[in-house]
């Protein structure tokens, strides 16, 4: 464990250098006080480790263990969450599945070494997520040197509690800073398997479960805010780069597969074939506040109205749904006839997507 017991002959700074590279030092100092005397350094994937912080709570808590050796993820950053005061600062490091794929491809010649990538990546990143080989695998690796994503991380670090402050690739690891914002979500069950639901509002403003299969990272959903304030919106109303998208899940959304499950919902009453798109709580409220009222008193659609006018930007979106919405009121079974022919051939014809 590391903390200011070490070396009382030298400054913090200067023992640092002995464990840690300078550009690491100097990211660390931008965001905490290390000579405060509540700042806490540590090396550590135990929650004993951290549960034993008896006393004041510390304004920062520096832990270069990496994230992916250690066991309980979540519970681990709830401790931390526990022993920081209100906005206190918590810095860590991780190695991200793009990170370890360089590092396994260039550890042996090309024939060699997508094979033993393609083992890796098996072992370490889906047999975590299989119900039968979980117990398994945590029993035989104690939970180390898992493969994880950037977006799986970031999501985690949110839905226990912290702010996203910053993160930054240094050394072929990512360091992250957060701050403590609230507790962590008492209700966490993040989406992890391949079929999952997603919370969006229904009519008459009713959370509704959304089923689709897997196109992003696992938690992504705590991350929508985050990457909406980061990277606004593109043509067509989605978010610009967004990483929590997977290779896979491109491919996916392209073919129209992530949404197959959503028939689920149509058969029990929760959606309809052409209606507005269901949205989740954050991209709703960027809505006029006199639109969000009426949008909610319909029931949302599996083929909304994007794919009839195809606009390109927020405001043209929110026109188009009116649009609809204005013809479905005077006449609402040709309506829908007529837009769902028209997405049809936008859709078939032309090569309209979403995505």
């Amino acid at each position: 464990m590391y903390n200011k017991i070490w070396l009382r002959e030298l400054p913090l700074r200067e023992h640092l250098k002995y464990l840690i590279r300078d550009e690491v030092i100097d990211f660390i100092f931008q965001y905490v006080d290390v000579e405060s005397g509540r700042t806490y350094f540590t090396e550590t994937g135990s929650l004993f480790n951290i549960s034993i912080l008896n006393g004041t709570r510390f304004s920062a808590l520096v832990n270069l263990k990496l994230v992916n050796d250690i066991r309980y993820i979540n519970k681990f950053f709830q401790a931390i969450n526990d022993k920081l005061e209100m906005d206190g600062y918590f810095i860590g490091r991780f190695e991200s599945i793009e990170q370890r794929y360089k590092r396994k491809i260039n550890k042996f010649p090309k024939p060699v070494s997508y094979p033993f990538y393609f083992l890796d990546f098996i072992i370490n990143r889906v047999f975590p997520r299989l119900r039968y080989l979980k117990r398994l695998y945590f029993y035989v690796t104690k939970g180390t040197s898992r493969a994880l994503p950037l977006a799986e991380i970031l999501g985690r670090l949110i839905s226990c509690g912290f702010q996203i402050v910053e993160y930054r690739n240094i050394n072929d690891y990512i360091y992250f800073v957060v701050k403590k914002t609230g507790r962590p979500d008492e209700n966490l069950n993040p989406s992890y398997g391949p079929l999952f639901t997603m919370r969006r509002i229904g009519k008459g403003g009713k959370i509704v479960r959304v089923y689709k299969f897997r196109t992003m990272h696992p938690y992504s959903e705590y991350l929508q805010k985050y990457i909406f304030e980061q990277n606004k919106l593109q043509e067509g109303g989605k978010i610009k780069n967004d990483f929590r998208v997977t290779k896979w899940g491109r491919i996916m959304r392209k073919m129209w597969l992530d949404e197959l499950p959503m028939i689920i919902n149509m058969l029990r009453g929760e959606l309809k074939i052409v209606g507005v798109r269901p949205l989740s709580e954050h991209y709703l409220s960027l809505y006029p506040a006199e639109f969000r009222q009426r949008r909610v008193k319909y029931t949302p659609g599996l083929v909304p109205p994007f794919y009839v006018h195809l606009p390109k930007t927020f405001d043209e979106i929110i026109k188009s749904e009116e649009a609809y919405l204005d013809e479905f009121d005077k006449h609402p079974f040709l309506t829908d006839i007529k837009y769902f022919i028209k997405a049809f051939i936008n859709i078939v014809l032309k090569g309209a997507r979403s995505a």
